[in-house]
């Protein structure tokens, strides 16, 4: 057994403390617990955790191929990145189509595409991560007909997007957008205002991070027009944060910002001609507040547009004629409370089309002829479709995961157009994944729950018979043995009325006589999902090993969390986090009557909202935690962005008590037990402000409490060793104070 000695020095630090609080009792259960404990398993090095040594094998960046009979994975190897093709019916096919070790100037590619017509592959390296999504890189064409390499610009570009002939490739640059003639080698700027303020064919900071795009600007299929957006960003705040670096002086890092009730970017939709060298604008009748999407489908010369407001709770859905500059709208979708975003659009071969909704409580599929006009419902039930895959032609087929057997599993499930036929293509336990073939004739299906890690395999998608394995992770099984965790137990809690999804974890040598303190994590975001049989990752693996040092780990899906319809979820409309902390409240109040919990150590942590959670929890209901972590928290719902908040809240000119009462800033005086509150300073997401603003509070109420700012490191708080240190302070001040 190799020792980790920052631990085994963490442990004597408990022990002293035990030692001088005058705690004998504890120090005899905590000296048998430890050395028992760890004489059976193996310590878990944090170092490692974060370092990749225990993440499963994974098929990276699945592409079909037009033919429906190949496909094709990135394979990275220790001095090279191979694009390589297979076949899905015969196992000892294999193409390599690109191999890095062939050209100098390549040595590792991060994502790749093809042209439609498949002759052309666009390559990304050396990419720059600037926020959650936005990256900046180096992109080159390799022709497969004549094996040349060619650079696409000479300084690292934004959102490059191959044209659907192949030759030309549009990309953004200095917040400009620029063609590409790929024969030619000629580059034309079409956008040339782009500034501090204005911004052509990418998305500002807010349409990123809540809308999940950063394209924002699309191909005809004619390849002869880009339609793109612009946005002007001269009436949003200015947010500023220093980058303290390595320099004598910090940089002032500012960008546009808008904070709940603040001024959105204007947007401005054109059209190009690449042929006439015009640009057109695209006039709305009403002018809308939010353009969540754009992209040409459903016809030669449709572009497909959705608008939403400013309380997002009205979208529509529209085709704009390019030619003959006409609007049809197409749906419209309302809600009392809010209307969620996604990609779940699938145009057919006569233009009709597949689309998700909430409108009778649950999230199913529904068909529309080519006007509009609702053909079926395709799915309906108590429960939720959660990914629309894709139509075959053939079969006359949709493919679709859902919940159908849980809230907490996923299954695969095909159902014919006609909304008859359903037939189920994997089961509803554990978590059920697939990446389908064009044409949907066959299928990469992906399966793990929380004692099975990712498993690969290939089927037919008519019979839904196995082809082959393609890969799977036992080896992982046999790394993760020495350590003797504990695998997760779900159950369902009755909770104020609700049954509500949990897991828990307990030592390995679990005692039901003992009393063990209670660690609950938790993440409780409207929409979102936490209690899920599926493998987990390394946060997962800190808690089992939490757990061995003699803590019960618990977690619970609250009001207001996803997959369980829209009533449940939006249950919390205009008093986000109120009615989630009672929950967790009362979670912790339920597993404190449990014989083998001690309710006077109960502790709470999270991350982001989950850190507002933790933080509000101990704060409003501290006469149950005597423990929080708060990783990255928000503290009052008038720092963070305009789409997220007022999606959930409207603005706080509207709803200033939405706002105020559920803001844990505002019950700092309440604090009585031991808290601490960890911030990236220069997490763009997240500001820093929050926890600034919360210590101030916590001081001003002369209150003591723990905090550490990471020095740079965004929302993520990670690279180099700050995920290693950040885990070893979280896990010191547990095993120290619960």
């Amino acid at each position: 057994m190799r020792a980790n000695h920052s631990l085994l020095k963490l442990y004597s630090e408990k022990i002293y403390e035990i030692f001088i609080n005058c705690k004998p009792q504890y120090l005899l259960i905590f000296l048998i617990n430890f050395f028992f404990v760890n004489a059976q398993n193996s310590i878990l090095d944090f170092g490692e955790l974060w370092q990749g040594k225990f993440e499963p094998e994974r098929l990276e960046m699945i592409r079909s191929m037009n033919d429906g009979e190949h496909y094709t994975v990135i394979e990275q190897e220790k001095n090279s990145t191979k694009i390589v093709s297979y076949s899905y019916e015969k196992a000892k096919e294999k193409n390599i189509v690109f191999d890095s070790n062939q050209f100098s100037e390549i040595l590792e590619i991060s994502d790749y595409s093809f042209s439609k017509d498949e002759n052309k592959v666009l390559l990304e390296t050396n990419k720059d991560q600037i926020y959650r999504r936005s990256k900046q890189a180096f992109y080159w064409v390799y022709s497969l007909k004549t094996k040349k390499l060619d650079k696409v610009f000479k300084e690292k570009i934004q959102e490059p997007l191959l044209s659907p002939d192949g030759v030309k490739v549009a990309f953004v640059f200095k917040r400009n957008l620029f063609v590409k003639n790929l024969n030619t080698q000629k580059i034309s700027q079409i956008t040339f205002d782009g500034n501090y303020q204005t911004i052509n064919g990418i998305t500002d900071w807010v349409y990123e991070e809540e809308f999940g795009f950063v394209r924002a600007f699309d191909w005809s299929k004619d390849s002869n027009y880009v339609a793109y957006m612009q946005f002007d960003e001269s009436k949003v705040p200015l947010f500023s944060m220093d980058v303290y670096g390595r320099e004598t002086y910090p940089f002032p890092y500012m960008f546009r910002y808008p904070k709940a009730g603040e001024e959105n970017s204007t947007i401005t939709l054109y059209t190009f001609n690449l042929q006439s060298g015009s640009k057109e604008t695209i006039y709305f009748q009403d002018e809308p507040y939010y353009i969540p999407r754009i992209k040409f489908e459903g016809g030669e010369k449709s572009l497909i547009i959705q608008t939403l407001n400013r309380h997002q709770n009205d979208l529509k859905l529209w085709r704009w004629d390019i030619e003959k500059k006409e609007f049809q709208l197409l749906l419209r979708e309302q809600d009392k409370a809010y209307v969620s975003i996604n990609d779940d659009l699938i145009f057919l071969e006569d233009n009709s089309f597949l689309w998700t909704s909430e409108r009778n409580g649950y999230k199913h599929i529904y068909h529309y002829d080519k006007n509009g006009k609702l053909l079926k419902q395709l799915t309906n039930g108590n429960w939720e479709v959660t990914s629309l895959y894709t139509y075959n032609p053939n079969t006359r087929e949709v493919y679709y995961q859902s919940v159908e057997g849980s809230s907490i599993e996923r299954g695969i499930y095909a159902i014919k157009l006609s909304g008859e036929g359903k037939r189920k293509l994997q089961p509803s336990k554990g978590t059920n994944g697939a990446t389908f073939s064009k044409q949907g004739t066959y299928y990469i299906h992906s399966y793990s729950d929380e004692k099975t890690p990712p498993l690969y395999s290939l089927y037919k998608t008519k019979n839904n018979k196995i082809v082959r394995e393609l890969l799977e992770n036992s080896q992982l099984l046999n790394t993760l043995k020495p350590f003797n965790f504990s695998n997760k137990e779900f159950s369902k809690i009755e909770i104020n009325g609700n049954e509500l999804n949990a897991w828990i974890i307990k030592p390995r040598n679990f005692n039901p006589k003992k009393k063990y303190p209670l660690l609950m994590f938790q993440y409780s975001g409207p929409g979102s999902q936490q209690v899920a049989n599926r493998w987990g990752d390394p946060r997962t693996l800190w808690h089992k090993y939490l757990a061995n040092q003699g803590y019960v780990i618990a977690c619970v899906d609250g009001i207001g969390t996803g997959y369980k319809g829209a009533k449940f979820k939006k249950s919390t409309y205009l008093n986000l986090v109120k009615l989630e902390a009672l929950d967790q409240i009362d979670v912790a109040k339920y597993f404190g009557s449990l014989p083998y919990i001690d309710d006077k150590r109960i502790g709470i942590w999270g991350w982001s909202f989950g850190g507002h959670m933790a933080a509000h929890c101990l704060l409003t209901g501290k006469e149950i935690f005597s423990l929080a972590i708060a990783v990255a928290p928000v503290t009052n719902w008038r720092f963070y962005d305009t789409i997220y908040t007022e999606r959930f809240l409207r603005t706080p000119q509207e709803n200033p008590e939405g706002y105020d009462l559920n803001s844990p800033l505002n019950y700092a005086d309440q604090l009585e037990g031991k808290f601490l509150i960890i911030h990236g300073s220069g997490d763009d997401n997240v500001h820093v402000q929050n926890t600034m603003r919360m210590v101030e509070e916590l001081i001003q109420s002369d209150k003591q409490f723990e905090w550490m700012i990471y020095p740079d490191k965004n929302h993520g708080i990670y690279g180099g060793n700050t995920r290693k240190h950040l885990y070893k302070k979280m896990t010191k001040f547990i095993l120290q104070n619960l």
